[in-house]
């Protein structure tokens, strides 16, 4: 058999296959060479009658692919560990698709490659596969001589594996062996089904030893477990025998396994049962026209037509004499069974240059999403930052209530009484200060309520912006439900009014360490720390500016300007110092504001589970060690 080419689909449609096995159709050609088994690439195989004979007499154990060191081993081990490692955001693009080729990957390198590379004398194990009622159980009974799986009315038949080898290769079927995730049963004789999801082994002498024939269940089961089952089975098998049936070989879900084993080069074989007399060399041709344009041109192929000679659920006549020849010839032969075992396990590796590349695709694209979305956080808050910024100096809080509560200050003449001439206090003074500790207590107040709005408005921006961004993206909408339900959110206005009060304590902690540094004046005046602190922060959210502008604001001005009256106490140079130390601090505490805000963001990305960006790259080496290791 050689690799078939690509080729376009035509798999037809249909619902699900329902199959039964019949007598032998004779066909119109005929192989050369071993009796009843077809070469590859020729028509179907005859229906000559013969004697019944088993799969194979005694022979030498099968001879699977291995490397001549521990290094192919060591090569597939880092590859299964770091595809086993990985982890995808549920919910989001790419975490399904990604989580299925994951399975499949780690359960042929687990199941098949592995075991094949690690002994290279396991049993040779063909499994028969196909659709519901295919007849694929009373084929696996005629093969191999004697009933060992149970078959009957009742859809789908097969609820569980069953696994016929020779006693002596039961051991090499345990837990420890062959697929040890799946629970199993141990039969001697006939193999009664078992709990669905148990793999039954029926031990029988009838079959020779270093051969298995597995009946799997149905692959389009309206269990989702059966059909699931049946995968697993035929990533593990060195051979399929693919069962369907006249009526329905055109169904998707057939060729859906077929182009399987095409894109994998599977040594097949693939049997067409019941097949009627009346139309069969139509059907026949339709069939293979069907293979030929899915790039199966060259498989074996039977032909069974219907037939109702079952006794014991067994083939009473040589219906399944081809398919058993050719299993003899396949495995009767070390050279032949080497080169049945080689294809298959040569094109699951093959395969792996295509099929982890699909993985690393999904690995990036749940990357590049998590990039995404985290940019979307990023540029939120970064937008946040800056319009809170702007508004801190550029005069535009310098309106309503603040700036209100500012003229009442400045127009009172409580800046200049603040400052303390210290020969000349009086009573007068001290009995008015309980009236300025008012105003200028509402002006503080104003100050922190601007403030605070501010902050608030830029944050609740923010958080809206990301959440229109991510709910584009699937699954997005849920990150960010989970986001804003995080405990603490919301209490943004209560921090915010924290953090300006602070700031404030400090701005007039450090004007009381440098005092007044005029010489002029720092003999005489004294002045009330609090208020020179917020003259300051008049002065740092843009007073100048909103009265270089003109308009509304400029007009409804009176009173000293904040930064004059500054000056006139702490001289130029340190005015500048000491408002830029202040602007540093405020907008220090706004960014620190703001990452608080942006952290249920930042959680619900990381607790999505989206891989790292080291996972693709480590997995683009397991790949490419693979490549140059074989």
């Amino acid at each position: 058999m050689t690799r078939p080419s690509a080729a376009p689909n035509a798999t037809g449609s249909g619902a699900s296959d329902r199959f039964d096995p019949g007598p032998a159709v004779t066909s119109d050609q005929t192989s050369e060479g071993h009796q009843g088994v077809p070469e590859a690439g020729t028509p179907y195989a005859d229906g000559r009658r013969g004697p019944t004979v088993p799969i194979s007499a005694g022979r030498a154990k099968h001879r699977a692919p291995a490397s001549d060191d521990g290094r192919f081993e060591q090569v597939l081990e880092s590859l299964r560990a770091q595809i086993q490692d990985l982890r995808f955001a549920q919910g989001l693009p790419g975490a399904d698709e990604g989580e299925v080729l994951q399975t499949d990957l780690l359960a042929q390198l687990s199941d098949y490659v592995l075991p094949r590379v690690r002994r290279p004398d396991i049993p040779l194990l063909i499994a028969v596969a196909g659709s519901t009622g295919a007849g694929k159980s009373t084929l696996v009974n005629s093969l191999v001589g004697e009933q060992v799986t149970t078959t009957g009315v009742r859809r789908p038949t097969t609820n569980s594996p069953v696994l016929a080898c020779n006693p002596a290769d039961v051991g090499w079927f345990s837990e420890s062996h062959f697929i040890p995730t799946l629970p199993r049963v141990r039969q001697q004789g006939l193999a009664m089904p078992g709990k669905d999801g148990m793999l039954v082994l029926a031990a029988s002498e009838a079959m020779p030893p270093g051969v298995a024939l597995l009946d799997t269940p149905d692959v389009d089961s309206a269990v989702a477990a059966h059909h699931e089952f049946a995968s697993k089975f035929l990533d593990a098998a060195d051979l399929w025998v693919f069962v369907t049936t006249s009526t329905r070989y055109a169904d998707a879900r057939v060729w859906e396994f077929l182009q399987v084993a095409r894109d994998r080069d599977t040594s097949l074989a693939v049997v067409l049962s019941r097949v009627p007399r009346k139309g069969r060399h139509q059907l026949l041709d339709h069939f293979g026209a069907m293979l030929e344009a899915n790039g199966l041109g060259n498989a074996t192929r039977f032909a069974l037509p219907e037939t109702d000679q079952i006794v014991g659920e067994r083939f009473t006549s040589n219906v399944a004499d081809p398919v058993r020849d050719y299993l003899a010839d396949v495995a009767g032969e070390d050279e032949q069974r080497d080169r049945v075992s080689r294809r298959t396990f040569i094109g699951v590796i093959d395969s792996f240059a295509e099929r982890v590349p699909e993985l690393i695709r999904c690995v990036e694209g749940q990357i590049e999403l998590s990039r995404e979305l985290e940019t979307a956080v990023d540029d939120a808050y970064t937008g946040a930052a800056q319009r809170i910024d702007s508004a801190l100096g550029d005069g535009s809080l310098l309106r309503g209530t603040l700036l209100a509560r500012w003229h009442e200050v400045a127009a009172s003449g409580e800046l200049a009484k603040s400052l303390k001439i210290r020969s000349k206090r009086s009573r007068k003074a001290k009995a008015q200060q309980d009236e300025r500790g008012r105003r200028v207590g509402s002006l503080e107040g104003a100050v922190r309520d601007s403030l605070e709005a501010l902050v608030v408005a830029a944050s609740e921006r923010a958080s809206d912006d990301i959440e229109d961004r991510w709910r584009v993206v699937s699954g997005g909408g849920d990150l960010a439900a989970e986001a804003l339900d995080k405990p603490g959110t919301g209490m943004l206005a209560q921090q915010v009014r924290q953090e300006i009060a602070e700031w404030q304590r400090e701005i007039a902690e450090m004007t009381a360490e440098r005092g007044a540094t005029k010489r002029s004046v720092a003999r005489f005046v004294t002045f009330d720390h609090d208020v020179v602190a917020l003259v300051l922060i008049i002065d740092l959210l843009g007073y100048e500016r909103s009265q270089s502008g003109g308009g509304a604001h400029a007009a409804e001005a009176s009173g000293p300007s904040p930064q004059r009256l500054l000056k006139g106490l702490f001289g130029a140079p340190s005015l500048r110092s000491m408002g830029a130390t202040a602007r540093e601090n405020l907008r220090a505490r706004v960014e620190g504001l703001l990452q608080r805000e942006r952290v249920p963001f930042d959680a619900a990305l990381a607790s999505a589970g989206v891989p790292s960006e080291d996972a693709a790259v480590q997995l683009y080496q397991a790949k490419y060690n693979l490549e140059i290791s074989r």
